[in-house]
């Protein structure tokens, strides 16, 4: 990895996003949807070649899982009671353009939840190819989950746009850290 992106334990830093508004004072901060697809897919697509389906859906989550506890640490107020982080962090994700979030279910008792996500970045608009492929959100869902709660969770992406939903739905799981 390159140097300047590595936090002192060779972990992806948060300063290796930098001042993008400084470095793009034309363009801004923002880009096409199409342009991330493009990213996404295209990497997707080589590492499916390179190593399997499966190690770069695991691949996908593990990368969002860690941008999702980088997101919740530097964006989110990680000290806020649950209603208002929750707001909180529907408000930032649409106002990211990430999504629109909303919550189904959530049972404080066993820390299971359903989440959905519409206008999803990764997939809304696809065509349906009869399968999941928001890996990434899945991680990125499970990070911000684990920040806030110092809990770890898996996050499964149940309904998509590509299976034909017109909503991400993902549930999220207490992981017993025990077993």
């Amino acid at each position: 990895m390159i140097k300047f992106l590595q936090d002192s334990n060779g972990i992806f830093s948060w300063n290796s996003i930098s001042n993008i508004l400084e470095g793009r004072n034309n363009l801004g901060d923002e880009m096409p949807v199409f342009m991330y697809r493009l990213f996404q897919y295209t990497l997707r697509d080589e590492l499916i070649a390179r190593f399997g389906k499966e190690v770069t859906i695991d691949i996908f989550r593990k990368s969002g899982e860690r941008a999702g506890c980088k997101f919740a640490k530097n964006i989110l107020d990680l000290a806020l009671p649950f209603n208002a982080f929750f707001a909180q962090l529907q408000e930032v994700l649409q106002e990211k353009k990430i999504g629109i979030l909303r919550m189904e279910k959530f049972d404080s008792s066993t820390g299971h939840v359903v989440l959905t996500i519409s206008e999803d970045l990764d997939c809304s608009g696809l065509p349906v190819v009869g399968e999941t492929v928001c890996n990434y959100d899945e991680g990125f869902l499970a990070g911000i989950l684990k920040s806030y709660t110092k809990k770890s969770y898996q996050v499964v992406e149940v309904d998509c746009w590509a299976t034909g939903s017109r909503v991400c739905r993902f549930e999220a799981f207490l992981i017993n850290e025990k077993e």
